[in-house]
């Protein structure tokens, strides 16, 4: 692992959020950098700040399948979940998006910083299939926190089931 700090100040102390989510990061012995870079009001911003174009910034999305049955979504920046399509790959016929209290009692991250790595939770992972074959950067459990990661090697890490499940915006 690898840190830079992309906005020129010095280096923030990590939050717990932070703290758990590269923990999680290097115990899955995948290569990442993190870089921190302040808060950034837009997803032209977020790309900017991170060195990527915005359909590489992955964005973890929470979907409640159920009482207590939740599952994170990787989506692309660029692309919004196709419900349908998330739908039929599950095969149910109903999903939902918790409020953001439950999300964050369900992961331990508030919206913004929501990532696999290091949730409460080892919830189940879809990925969409344009995360694979790129570098592209996650949120790292803290705002303006990410992790620039091999697209593949993100999926495989978190044991994701790579499907087309998005559209896009």
């Amino acid at each position: 692992m690898s840190e830079q700090r992309t906005d020129g100040t010095a280096d923030a102390t990590p939050t717990s959020g932070e703290d758990r989510a590269t923990a999680a990061l290097d115990a899955s012995g995948i290569a990442y950098r993190l870089a921190r870079h302040g808060r950034v009001g837009s997803l032209a911003e977020a790309a900017a700040a991170r060195g990527v174009t915005p359909a590489d910034i992955i964005k973890t999305i929470v979907v409640r399948r159920g009482d207590d049955d939740f599952l994170f979504v990787l989506v692309p920046g660029d692309r919004t979940i196709s419900w349908p399509k998330l739908r039929a790959l599950l095969g149910v016929s109903r999903l939902s998006m918790p409020d953001a209290a439950t999300a964050k009692a369900v992961t331990g991250y508030e919206r913004g910083t929501i990532t696999p790595f290091g949730s409460l939770r080892a919830w189940p992972v879809i990925a969409d299939e344009r995360v694979a074959g790129r570098t592209v950067s996650i949120g790292a459990g803290a705002h303006g926190v990410a992790a620039t990661i091999d697209g593949t090697a993100l999926i495989d890490a978190l044991g994701a089931t790579k499907a087309d499940v998005t559209d896009p915006s």
